[in-house]
């Protein structure tokens, strides 16, 4: 990946020759997605931590919804945004037929060329490391990655644990 990228890996890491401008994670919009997404974000803070540091890093937000109804066609990032769009969109009796898509495969080439990779209509997020992880935890983002992605699972669970009272969003 390194090689592809131009940039190599940890000790050999060089900005100045990475051959890209950004650099986009694509996965499903679920939490399927957002596991595999943690992974390669993870990857790249421990082999490559000057492309977060540099803000080149971003994740492609693909729609997890699209609400239509008579030519009228409507994408939705989550649930919050389907309703929101819902109510914007649509009359409150109207019938809109809604397709939850389970991941971008589901998306015909249109689709997905639409919402997810057209720099004019994507959406994309850029992965940033905080300036301080104080209101989080008193951790370093090392050693905050080092607990939940290492292969200590006992430092995972004494984590959730501290902090499963936090919890505002879940999604199981």
């Amino acid at each position: 990946l390194g090689q592809a990228l131009g940039v190599g890996m940890a000790s050999k890491f060089r900005l100045d020759d990475l051959r890209y401008d950004k650099i986009i994670i694509m996965t499903d919009a679920d939490v399927d997605g957002a596991h595999i997404a943690a992974l390669l974000i993870t990857f790249f803070y421990r082999m490559t931590p000057g492309l977060i540091e540099s803000g080149r890093l971003f994740l492609a937000m693909p729609p997890l919804y699209k609400l239509s109804n008579k030519g009228t066609i409507v994408y939705a990032m989550d649930d919050e945004d389907r309703a929101a769009k819902m109510k914007e969109h649509f009359k409150p009796n109207q019938k809109v037929d809604m397709t939850r898509f389970k991941g971008l495969g589901e998306m015909n080439p249109a689709q997905l060329k639409e919402t997810t990779m057209n720099p004019a209509t994507r959406t994309l997020a850029r992965v940033t490391l905080p300036d301080s992880m104080d209101e989080l935890t008193e951790m370093k983002p090392a050693e905050l990655i080092n607990t939940l992605m290492g292969k200590k699972a006992e430092l995972r669970f004494r984590f959730i644990q501290e902090n499963a009272a936090f919890v505002e969003d879940l999604d199981i």
